[in-house]
């Protein structure tokens, strides 16, 4: 059994498993010789493109689990929504859910028919993954999807998303129950195409308050849990969510993510999991190799080598990170961690 899926279940392992959030993407040459002119849409959906980009990530850096190459916003696609990546802007919706008639008209279609090509990505994947390396598949939490579907692109404020919440929260409910249909469909049929565990991102959630995280979202993500929890570890992560992880973990993931603001092993202590994933800051790549082998150094004597500790960044790898940093970084945990 690949040593990732080991610490998923808190169970000791040769040396603590690492793989990376964007660990395929901008910052490596071969992502852009591979993409080429190939608009990001059409790369997301075309298998052979992103099962090698999920591929040569994981040859390249030797990480201990590979994490499918896709976006979270396609899913919203066949539900109706327009979707474009623009060159300096990031996704866009060209019709942003901004009323009762544009959500009553989100359709739920079966992930199969909507995201079928997942299907050949993921089995492209595992055709030419060593056996002892994991596959994650991965989602949008429905709050984030929500975030994007309402405000159109990425916000500062969450102003429009936060109106509906306030002021229409049956209608927000209902946004939130078609999302989270969508979701669950995506995530169980990339379960039935070889995935091994599943990471949901809810990458906006930090903008909420503790009690409307409680009121507003997680009765949603706790439905969407209980669709997906016990097939395999379902890991959840956020950023600048300290104030939310009890409440998230208490929606029903197999172990969070940190972000790097949090203390790992305090916090670990705290929610009483099993295992923990995280949480380097993603910025240490970026400088000289030695402070970044410091700080990882720092982060391994914390946990003190117990089991169930999956290392991995507090956010994803930023376009300007070195890949030689990335490597040497894989290597020393690995090296560092050997019981």
């Amino acid at each position: 059994m690949p040593i990732f899926l080991d610490a998923c279940a808190g169970a000791s392992t040769p040396n603590t498993p690492i793989w990376l959030n964007r660990q395929a993407g901008r910052y490596m040459p071969e992502y852009h010789i591979l993409k080429g002119d190939t608009p990001s849409l059409e790369f997301f959906k075309n298998p052979e493109l992103a099962a090698k980009a999920t591929l040569d990530a994981q040859r390249i850096l030797g990480v201990d689990a590979a994490i499918m190459f896709a976006d979270l916003l396609p899913v919203l696609e066949p539900m109706g929504l327009k979707l474009e990546y623009k060159p300096g802007v990031g996704p866009v919706f060209e019709n942003p859910l901004r009323d009762k008639q544009a959500i009553e008209a989100l359709a739920v279609v079966p992930a199969e028919e909507g995201c079928g090509y997942v299907v050949e990505t993921l089995g492209r994947i595992l055709n030419d993954l060593p056996k002892e390396v994991a596959l994650i598949g991965f989602a949008g939490a429905p709050f984030t999807l929500a975030c994007y579907a309402v405000e159109g692109k990425s916000s500062r404020n969450y102003a429009h998303v936060k109106r509906l919440m306030y002021d229409h929260e049956v209608l927000w409910q209902s946004l939130m129950d078609k999302l989270v249909d969508t979701v669950a469909d995506y995530v169980q049929l990339q379960i039935a195409s070889g995935a091994q565990a599943i990471q949901l991102f809810d990458s906006w959630v930090g903008c909420l308050s503790l009690a409307d995280y409680e009121r507003y979202v997680a009765p949603a993500t706790r439905r969407l849990m209980e669709r997906i929890q016990g097939k395999l570890p379902i890991i959840y992560f956020g950023t600048g969510n300290a104030h939310l992880l009890d409440a998230m973990y208490a929606t029903g993931p197999d172990l969070m993510a940190l972000d790097w603001r949090v203390p790992l092993v305090a916090t670990w202590d705290r929610l009483g999991s099993r295992a923990i994933q995280g949480n380097l800051d993603p910025i240490a790549l970026c400088g000289e190799p030695s402070s970044m082998i410091n700080q990882a150094q720092t982060l391994i004597d914390e946990v003190g080598g117990r089991p169930g500790h999956i290392f991995n960044l507090g956010h994803g790898i930023i376009p300007e990170t070195p890949v030689d940093n990335v490597k040497r970084l894989v290597d020393f945990v690995r090296e560092q961690t050997a019981r």
